[in-house]
């Protein structure tokens, strides 16, 4: 196979991490199950077909085991957004990124799903493909979810 595994893992560790991360809001959880998948994509690799790009693949597997683990624990983690906040001059962009990834953590499975690989400038057609729905349907959801967490946003700027 051309394509070697350190390769991978050094082009989509990051990725899958933050993906992982926008579905179960725990960085420790979500390490665990990006672990998860690349122990299946080592394992898996000499069996990839090439059906479709190897992101999409390594998405896909990403996906089912952060379903599987969320499904398994039957806990995803909802964090309230805090009612009172500290005054604070001017929030940080890690204050924002986490802030972020709560947002995203409240949204449903699906759209958690979408949008994680929207941050991760994922070609539309390969969202639809990793999560089994129409382009345009992705397009629609994507637009809604936007939507949601700007509202979210300046809710929480007020």
């Amino acid at each position: 196979m051309d394509i070697q595994f350190d390769e991978i893992y050094k082009t989509y560790w990051q990725k899958i991490y933050r993906l992982c991360l926008g579905y179960v809001n725990d960085a420790d959880w979500a390490k665990d199950i990006a672990q998860e998948t690349f122990i299946t994509v080592w394992q898996q690799l000499p069996k990839f077909r090439n059906d479709s790009g190897i992101g999409t693949w390594i998405f896909r597997i990403a996906s089912n085991h952060c379903l599987r683990q969320v499904e398994r624990n039957k806990r995803i983690p909802r964090l309230g957004i805090q009612t009172e906040i500290p005054e604070i001059i001017e929030p940080s962009i890690e204050d924002k990124t986490a802030f972020l990834y709560q947002c995203i953590a409240e949204l449903a499975e699906t759209d958690r799903l979408i949008i994680s690989l929207e941050l991760e400038d994922i070609k539309q057609a390969e969202i639809a493909q990793i999560v089994g729905i129409s382009e345009a349907n992705v397009r629609v959801r994507i637009h809604r979810i936007k939507e949601r967490l700007t509202q979210k946003f300046t809710k929480h700027e007020q």
